[in-house]
């Protein structure tokens, strides 16, 4: 069968580009994710008050990679890092892939891989691979007419249990999800009233839920083991059931001196910003308790049975960061794991909005708390023929 042989790669630039950086937060702000979020830049006072500007308005400037067979289908990925990731898609990545059968999962990404090393192994490189591999996934569901979950050897649960990020943890509690993550708002150099304001923060989201609704705090990289092991145990007593990616991603050793400082009851979770099962196994080994792949950026799906393989044998939870359908395609099989994360991506936080929009249609959104994988070929979503796409470099010839 040559139908499913891999014929083109193409990559495309979301033309609904990141709003322009702003050095003081607007009121409202733009986006809540681009107000006041403690992140590694905040050391900068002319950063302190936008992680947009921060991290660059353009950093999270969105790819979409499409990979087409000869029988005419075509299969749909995204990430980021905007035209050097689409570059790397197109200028390296693509000649491994094309003539390749869709189904060769491991061969194709093993060559990926191994190709880019002189300059990969991490960042840009594997948010190239990733998309293209989600991507070859999609394909390979459509090509054969089924579910991305029932290549992956079939659903052990119906639904996923995820739980919400955003600025509104009240958010979280009334649509029924399964938990709320807090993003931390200061960081060690604002000294101590800001120590005290995110203890507050934290305070405040418990005293709005139930006793039982569970509360994480995303640290996003921005602390050091002796303010984050202090925090753990400032906000232990509120019921805090992690911290998230307090330090910097590389830093195993930091994050074993942390695990061995912090409550005994409250888990230590990062991995965001984490690449491939290598990685992964040195966060299992520095005793972190729960790791959070992006199949978006860690490698794509392939890699991230790996990393699940990683980690089931350490004894480690697998919590996706974000992903999408792939993310949630990938629980619905595993054995070891039911919650994924839903990250709420309106402009107040405050509803409930679809992650792949509005680039495509049919994604499942929660209900209740709990996604329902559906049943369509691929990961079931379907390209908005007006969807604001530009190729991102010029066609070949």
């Amino acid at each position: 069968m040559n139908g499913d042989r891999i014929v083109a790669v193409r990559t495309y630039l979301d033309e609904e580009r990141p709003p322009p950086q702003q050095e003081v937060p607007s009121d409202p702000p733009v986006h809540w994710l681009q107000g006041k979020v403690a992140n590694p830049m905040t050391k900068y006072a002319e950063f302190r008050n936008n992680r947009s500007a921060a991290i660059g308005p353009l950093a999270n400037e969105r790819v979409l990679v499409e990979v087409e067979s000869a029988d005419g289908n075509v299969g749909y990925a995204t990430t980021s890092g905007g035209l050097p990731t689409a570059a790397i898609v197109e200028h390296h990545l693509a000649y491994l892939v094309v003539g390749e059968h869709a189904s060769a999962h491991s061969r194709i990404w093993d060559r990926m891989f191994n190709s880019t090393l002189l300059y990969g192994r991490k960042g840009l490189v594997l948010h190239a691979i990733s998309a293209v591999d989600i991507a070859i996934w999609d394909l390979h569901g459509r090509i054969t007419g089924l579910p991305v979950h029932a290549l992956l050897g079939g659903k052990i649960r119906d639904a996923v249990r995820v739980y919400a990020t955003g600025p509104e943890p009240s958010t979280a509690r009334d649509l029924g999800f399964a938990g709320a993550k807090l993003p931390l708002t200061y960081a060690p150099c604002e000294g101590e009233a800001g120590f005290r304001a995110n203890v507050e923060i934290a305070a405040q989201a418990r005293a709005a839920l139930p006793a039982d609704f569970p509360i994480m705090y995303d640290c996003w990289m921005s602390l050091d083991v002796d303010y984050a092991a202090r925090l753990a145990h400032a906000v232990a007593e509120l019921g805090v059931a992690w911290i998230e990616e307090p330090l910097p991603p590389d830093d195993y050793a930091g994050l074993r001196r942390l695990r061995d400082r912090m409550p005994p009851a409250m888990r230590l979770a990062t991995g965001e910003h984490e690449y491939t099962a290598k990685g992964f196994r040195l966060l299992c080994e520095a005793g972190v308790d729960v790791v959070q792949p992006d199949p978006a950026w860690c490698g794509g799906l392939t890699e991230l049975l790996q990393i699940s393989a990683v980690a089931q044998a350490f004894g480690v939870t697998v919590i996706p960061h974000v992903g999408g359908m792939p993310a949630y395609h990938y629980v619905a099989t595993r054995p070891d794991g039911d919650l994924a994360e839903f990250p709420v991506l309106s402009h107040d936080g405050g509803t409930v909005t679809g992650q792949h929009a509005p680039l495509f249609s049919g994604e499942v959104l929660p209900v209740d708390g709990w996604i329902t994988p559906n049943d369509e070929p691929g990961f079931g979503l379907t390209l908005d023929a007006a969807a604001p796409l530009r190729r991102a470099l010029p066609a070949p010839g």
